[in-house]
């Protein structure tokens, strides 16, 4: 799910993705929140964590850095951070629920976009990026 809002003079655009896991919630947690370990990222070369392991950033593989701040940390519930790189700015929300023995996730991603023209691409660029998220997570717990 794709929409937009408008937030003082740049639209916010929100991408929302669901998936369901075979895995406990315990193991999904402790992947998608170790910043330590991000080699099952296929679109990373690298985190770079800050010495009060609030904040880290993402380094792509093309060299594409984006700076995080950790807002909330529930375990095994909820987990959101604020996120800015020189393109844009925005919110991530994941919420993490026991589905029978599995887990289902809810990952939604708020951004706005400084450059008008990149603002036409995000919501497809937001979409193919939470895809290749979750099939990298399933790969990583071997599902």
């Amino acid at each position: 799910m794709v929409n937009s809002k408008l937030k003082g003079n740049l639209i916010m655009k929100k991408s929302t993705i669901v998936a369901t896991f075979i895995s406990d919630v315990q193991k999904v947690w402790d992947v998608v929140t170790d910043n330590n370990n991000c080699s099952w990222r296929s679109d990373l070369s690298g985190i770079i964590i800050s010495s009060d392991s609030n904040n880290f950033t993402e380094c792509t593989k093309d060299g594409f850095k984006t700076d995080f701040s950790i807002t909330l940390k529930k375990p095994y519930e909820q987990y959101e951070f604020d996120m800015k790189n020189k393109n844009m700015s925005g919110h991530w929300i994941g919420i993490f629920s026991q589905s029978g023995t599995g887990t289902r996730i809810e990952f939604t991603e708020e951004v706005e976009v400084n450059n008008p023209i990149m603002n036409l691409f995000v919501k497809f660029y937001l979409k193919k990026q939470q895809e290749a998220y979750v099939n990298d997570l399933k790969r990583e717990l071997g599902e």
